[in-house]
């Protein structure tokens, strides 16, 4: 996928400038897809040269004016395109996976130490999409178009995060009771 992509589903749902797209790519999009806010604004401006965008000026008092961005009919068409292609099969990679299975090869005690921290940093994770969920979607079964994709996405999210934190507590698991049998 594209930034190209990502930036026309987010200007689908709601038209927005450079910096209202990165400050969402901050509360949620970035969660799924990260962006800069520098390969943001190259990249719109490239959508807007390809016709991919159109972009309305809005005056604001004592700020500069703010270029509002919207998918343009040549946008929308290319954003169906690529959602009508075939989805590639996701393979897993990982650099995470590759030095698991090379942990016998250096010093486990380290691979371990980051390994912690790292299902840390998922569990965080993990409780700030939960309490999305709760916040922004507390009756799910009422949901339909756009705000059920954005659910089932979140719920996606849940779901990695949920394997993330497993895998991990069963290699260290797998570990600590290894080394405790003599």
């Amino acid at each position: 996928m594209a930034l190209e992509h990502a930036l026309l589903v987010a200007l689908s749902e709601r038209p927005a400038s450079g910096l209202e797209l990165t400050r969402r790519f901050e509360k949620s999009l970035g969660f799924f897809w990260h962006a800069t806010h520098q390969q943001i604004y190259r990249v719109l401006a490239r959508m807007e040269s390809d016709g991919w965008v159109t972009v309305e000026v809005v005056e604001q008092d004592g700020r500069p004016d703010k270029r509002v961005h919207t998918p343009s009919a040549e946008g929308r068409r290319v954003l169906a395109d690529w959602l009508a292609g075939p989805m590639p099969m996701e393979a897993f990679r990982s650099d995470v996976a590759v030095k698991l299975r090379g942990a016998s090869y250096g010093d486990r005690a380290r691979l371990t130490g980051h390994l912690t921290d790292l299902r840390s940093d998922h569990a965080t994770r993990l409780a700030h999409y939960e309490q999305m969920e709760r916040e922004q979607f507390p009756d799910p079964a009422a949901l339909d178009g756009a705000t059920l994709d954005q659910w089932l996405v979140l719920r996606g999210g849940i779901r990695m995060e949920r394997f993330w934190i497993e895998w991990f507590t069963d290699y260290l698991q797998a570990h600590q009771m290894s080394e405790a049998t003599p």
